[in-house]
C-alpha cells in the first residue's frame, strides 16, 4: 500500500520541523518546499507540482518571522513572503492533474482585535486594526481569492505556539533573570497551544470529510499574561519577578529588535469549531503543557 504524502511548504521552522517528524513517526511520506539545500526549491515550478500530483494534504507554513522591528523592509518582507508563496502555490495547484486533496494554510490569531472584554471564535471574532491583522487579512483573502475545486481549503489561525523553541524559550529565560512579573497591566490573554495539539489538530482535520474553512487553533483556555509569568516563575523556581511595563517593554523591545506587540496585545481565542467538531486537546491546560515541554 502507497504511503500518504505530505508536503510542507517553508517546512524548516519550528514548527514545520516538528510536523515533519511527527508526520515521518507515523509512515507518511513527507516533500519540503524551502530555499535549504536538499529542499525541493521555491524556484523550481516542476518539481513542486510534481510532488503536489497526487498528495494527500499541502500544508503551507511560508513566512517570515514576525520577531522583528517593523521596518518597511521587514513589514514587506513579512507581508509578500505569506500572500506571494500563497499565490504562487494557487497557480502551482491549477496546473496539477492530480492536485492535493487538501490544502492547510497556516494564518494567525492576531487577525482578531485586541481584547480583553470577551473570547473571540471563528463565528463572533471581530477583526481588529494595524499592521499585523493587515498581514493575516491579505494572507487569508490571497488564499481564499481562488477556489480550489478538487481540494478542501482550511486556514489554521494559529496562536502562540509552544514547544522546543519558539516563544517559551525567551519567556524562561527572562523569568530565570528576574523579570518574570506581569507585562504591562498583566490583563491582556495569553492564547496558546502546545505543539502537539498542533500536529494532532492537522490529523483530526485530515479525517474530516466536510471540515470547516476556518479553525481557531488554540488551547481552550488562554491565560491572562499575569497567570502565565507567575505559572513560568513556579516552575523555574523563581520566587520573585519584576514587572515590565509597557514603556519599558517597548524600550526593550527596540534593543532586542523586536516588537512589543508580541507580549502587550491581548488574544483571547477560543477554537470552537474544534471543540463543536470533537477534538481531544492534549495539552488543554497551560500548566501540563509546560511541564511536558520542561521535562523535553
Amino acid at each position: 500500500m502507497e504511503r500518504k504524502r505530505i508536503v510542507i511548504a517553508g517546512g524548516t521552522g519550528f514548527i514545520g520541523s516538528y510536523l515533519k517528524n511527527r508526520f515521518i513517526e507515523e509512515g507518511f511520506s513527507v516533500s519540503i518546499i524551502s530555499r535549504k539545500i536538499g529542499d525541493i526549491q521555491w524556484k523550481d515550478s516542476a518539481s513542486i507540482i510534481k510532488a503536489l500530483n497526487g498528495s494527500d494534504v499541502l500544508i503551507n507554513l511560508t513566512g517570515k518571522s514576525v520577531d522583528c522591528r517593523y521596518t518597511y523592509k521587514n513589514k514587506w518582507n513579512i507581508l509578500t513572503s505569506r500572500t506571494e508563496s500563497t499565490l504562487q502555490l494557487h497557480k502551482l495547484i491549477a496546473k496539477c492533474s492530480l492536485p492535493p486533496k487538501l490544502w492547510i494554510n497556516s494564518s494567525t490569531a492576531t487577525i482578531y482585535r485586541h481584547a480583553e472584554d470577551r473570547a473571540m471564535t471563528e463565528k463572533n471574532g471581530e477583526i481588529g486594526t494595524g499592521f499585523s491583522v493587515h498581514v493575516a487579512e491579505s494572507w487569508e483573502n490571497t488564499f481564499f481569492s481562488r477556489k480550489t475545486i478538487n481540494t478542501k481549503q482550511v486556514a489554521l489561525r494559529m496562536a502562540i505556539v509552544l514547544g522546543k523553541g519558539g516563544a517559551l524559550k525567551p519567556m524562561l529565560a527572562l523569568t530565570k533573570l528576574g523579570f518574570g512579573g506581569k507585562h504591562g497591566n498583566g490583563q491582556q490573554r495569553f492564547s496558546w497551544i502546545h505543539i502537539e495539539d498542533v500536529y494532532q489538530q492537522i490529523r483530526f482535520i485530515m479525517l474530516s470529510d466536510n471540515p470547516s474553512a476556518i479553525y481557531n487553533c488554540s488551547s481552550p483556555h488562554p491565560v491572562k499574561n499575569e497567570e502565565l509569568m507567575s505559572m513560568l516563575r513556579e516552575k523555574t523556581g523563581m520566587k520573585f519577578g519584576l514587572p515590565l511595563s509597557e514603556n519599558m517593554l517597548k524600550f526593550g523591545a527596540v534593543i532586542i529588535q523586536t516588537e512589543a506587540e508580541l507580549l502587550l496585545k491581548s488574544r483571547w481565542v477560543i477554537p470552537e469549531n474544534l471543540m463543536n467538531e470533537g477534538y481531544e486537546f492534549k495539552f488543554p491546560n497551560l500548566g501540563n503543557a509546560i511541564d511536558d515541554l520542561l521535562q523535553k
